[in-house]
């Protein structure tokens, strides 16, 4: 199996959507955080190996807790995806942190504050003006 077949794209979207639900209400661990998402999943050709980019709303204290706490229920994860989907290997996870989705939040806040700045500027320009004008 090719990895950019339509197999494995497949396999990758179904194994992405069974594990977000076992995060989501499987795992009773306190140290994983609510807002905890599965924004990728690369799972080899093979199907021996998996790699589960996951995403924290939260500071990095818990994102490291709730990586620290996916990390050590990797084997019923791994038992759950098994149950739920019958693949021929049931592939070992990698949890990987992504902050992409902090990032955008980040530089969304960052352009409000600059379209806000502007705004400002352009009202003090236009008293300015109206100023000069009498």
């Amino acid at each position: 199996m090719r990895k950019n077949s339509v197999k494995n794209t497949r396999i990758n979207g179904e194994v992405q959507r069974v594990l977000a639900e076992i995060i989501r209400s499987g795992i009773k661990d306190p140290r994983i955080a609510p807002m905890t998402s599965v924004v990728a999943v690369e799972v080899a050709p093979d199907l021996k190996t998996c790699k589960v980019w996951i995403s924290v709303l939260g500071d990095e204290k818990a994102q490291a807790d709730t990586l620290a706490g996916l990390k050590s229920a990797e084997g019923y994860i791994r038992g759950q995806l098994a149950h739920t989907i019958n693949l021929r290997n049931t592939p070992q996870l990698t949890f990987i942190m992504d902050q992409s989705i902090a990032y955008g939040v980040n530089m969304a806040r960052r352009i409000e504050e600059v379209v806000a700045s502007d705004r400002e500027a352009a009202k003090t320009d236009e008293g300015n003006e109206n100023e000069e004008d009498q």
